[in-house]
């Protein structure tokens, strides 16, 4: 009988290693948006065991985001975001990394934002 799939985001869901984060980012396969670049690379293309599972890493430099408050949000945002579509992926890694300034706007707004553009990212991820 096949495990259930969970909507936890345990560590064996998570890129823990910076060659994990550089493989993946060294793919091309890339989607972009107003805040987001979405990286993803094959499981079997990570030097990482064979895991059968679609695994996240988190990428919000200081620079584009510098409030610790914001960065946190939208790190929060992005594992909630792909903890509830983590069994539609398929089993791949996948860089979510802040690739412009966020906008000056109220954290609740940028949540919103964030969790759209987001939503959107891995429902194309899906997709493939």
């Amino acid at each position: 009988m096949e495990p259930r799939p969970t909507a936890r985001f345990p560590a064996a869901a998570r890129l823990l290693r910076p060659s994990e984060y550089a493989a993946c980012l060294k793919n091309r396969r890339v989607s972009r948006g107003a805040l987001f670049v979405l990286h993803s690379a094959p499981a079997a293309t990570s030097d990482a065991p064979a895991c059968p599972r679609a695994r996240l890493g988190l990428i919000v430099a200081k620079r584009l985001a510098p409030l610790s408050v914001s960065r946190n949000a939208l790190k929060r945002v992005a594992r909630e975001a792909f903890r509830q579509i983590q069994g539609q992926l398929p089993p791949a890694d996948y860089v979510v990394r802040l690739g412009n300034r966020i906008p000056d706007t109220s954290l609740t707004e940028l949540k919103r934002q964030a969790r759209i553009e987001l939503d959107r990212h891995f429902r194309r991820a899906a997709q493939c």
